[in-house]
């Protein structure tokens, strides 16, 4: 009886961790075929970081919304301004912005050397990660940004996301933080 038992508990934890191993790819399988999209809006109640900003603020001068998409859904969402200089307001961000965006219309030029990224927010596990790694490949292709900083909430999660990510903390503000991602 003994002899028939043991290979029946192996049996058993082997189809046991199949399906676990299974039900882990299919948790995180979306991400293999997900890919970046520029948007035209957002829903701003969705964003925890800053519900308060419009999709005009989002869309205005040197301003962008970018989304990771999986079969015709949004999963995650991260919003960036460009700018020549770190901004350490919401308010500082939008004059910033607007500014390198006149700078480079004057010059025919692509938008600020810095992308700030002030929100970001996932619908899904994973998400938040698989967008910062998403836009963080655009930016290295791209001619005119060398730079990826933040405008981030002082909150405990905001540091840890970023420190998971690799980004250094490189200033304290009055209400945010900016940690910064190497490019190069």
């Amino acid at each position: 009886m003994n002899k028939k038992f043991n290979p029946r508990i192996k049996a058993r934890l082997r189809k046991n961790r199949q399906v676990l191993n299974k039900n882990i790819d299919n948790f995180f399988g979306w991400v293999k075929g997900a890919k970046l999209v520029e948007l035209k809006e957002c829903n701003p109640e969705e964003d925890p970081v800053r519900p308060e900003l419009d999709n005009k603020f989002r869309t205005g001068y040197g301003r962008k919304i970018f989304g990771v998409e999986y079969q015709g859904e949004i999963h995650a969402v991260m919003c960036f301004a460009y700018t020549n200089e770190i901004p350490k307001s919401v308010e500082e961000l939008e004059k910033l912005s607007t500014d390198a965006f006149l700078q480079t219309a004057m010059r025919d030029q692509s938008g600020g050397q810095i992308a700030v990224a002030y929100t970001v927010w996932s619908k899904k596990k994973g998400g938040g990660k698989l967008i910062v790694k998403e836009v963080f490949k655009n930016i290295k292709k791209s001619n005119h940004l060398n730079r990826l900083v933040t405008l981030s909430p002082l909150t405990e999660m905001a540091t840890n996301f970023h420190e998971r990510n690799g980004a250094k903390l490189i200033q304290i503000n009055e209400t945010t933080q900016n940690f910064e991602y190497k490019v190069m």
